[in-house]
């Protein structure tokens, strides 16, 4: 019997940057935080810029 996904804790989701060039990245984040919002860098712009979440992949 397998109970994957019962006791998930975690989410995979994408990052999409606030800059507008479609650049895009997945990270983890616990399941019942807030969404992320996170201050990386953007090699199409080449500056650092925000990323916000965009969707949920799946639960880890």
């Amino acid at each position: 019997m397998f109970l994957t996904g019962v006791n998930c804790k975690t989410l995979l989701v994408q990052m999409m940057s606030a800059a507008g060039t479609g650049f895009c990245f997945n990270t983890k984040r616990g399941r019942l935080r807030e969404k992320l919002v996170i201050r990386k860098h953007d090699p199409f712009v080449n500056k650092h810029v925000l990323f916000f979440e965009k969707r949920k992949i799946r639960s880890i």
